[in-house]
């Protein structure tokens, strides 16, 4: 199984910036993002709401960009037995070139046709200087199958360690960006990319997908009852495609 988990908010969201590989930290109300999801991902009594295993993450494989590592840091922080860390530059976001830091009305004044295409078909077009989808999916791709060759049942399991039980599956939580996310989503489950944007992941917002004998069942689509207390992504005004 694996739990994929959106960052929370970061300055930029909040002023609603393009972020791509800009590194802007979590802002106050990304903190409590993560401090909301950290608790929720620790909490194994929700059932069926939210169907997670037993026992400890064998990891938390997270982007190397600081608004996913505090994220991370913060769910790793209330498991019962600490998971580690294993940040992984394959999951940090689509490079959004010359986009990256700017708001959205100022790509759009530069940028409108290229802006418009990218919101409609996103394998047609990409930032100037940023990364192509393509580009993207394939190293998302592969760190997802070095995670998932690590998600193999343990037969001697050191007790003191995280991660399952000799009788319980493995499963492990990514930690990682809209774009990044969605793009994983759709390689495990066989959709085409140019349904990109089809497949939202709202601020610390939680995925599940179940993995059986190489193939992907979603269980469970962008959840968020977690962050009743608190505005919550969808509450912010759309930023027109910035990632």
């Amino acid at each position: 199984m694996l739990v994929l988990i959106r960052h929370g908010e970061s300055t930029w969201v909040a002023e609603g910036r393009f972020q791509g590989r800009g590194d802007p930290p979590l802002s106050p109300l990304g903190e409590r993002q993560a401090v909301l999801v950290a608790a929720r991902i620790a909490d194994r009594s929700a059932g069926r709401s939210s169907p997670l295993l037993a026992g400890s993450p064998l990891g938390i494989w997270h982007s190397p960009l600081q608004r996913a590592a505090a994220t991370a840091q913060a769910i790793a922080s209330v498991q019962d037995v600490a998971p580690p860390l294993r940040p992984d530059v394959g999951l940090a976001e689509i490079d959004q070139g010359e986009w990256q830091g700017l708001a959205h009305h100022e790509v759009r004044a530069r940028w409108a046709p290229t802006l418009d295409a990218w919101r409609t078909d996103p394998t047609a077009a990409q930032a100037p200087g940023g990364e192509r989808l393509v580009e993207a999916q394939a190293r998302v791709r592969d760190a997802l199958w070095s995670i998932m060759a690590e998600m193999q049942p343990v037969t001697a399991p050191d007790p003191r360690s995280a991660g399952p039980a000799a009788d319980e599956t493995p499963w492990a939580i990514l930690v990682a960006h809209d774009g990044i996310l969605r793009l994983a989503l759709m390689t495990l489950l066989g959709v085409p990319i140019e349904r990109f944007w089809s497949f939202p992941f709202a601020l610390c917002g939680i995925s599940i997908v179940e993995i059986d004998d190489g193939r992907a069942l979603l269980r469970a689509h962008n959840l968020v009852d977690h962050l009743a207390t608190i505005v919550v992504a969808a509450e912010r005004p759309d930023r027109g495609g910035a990632l």
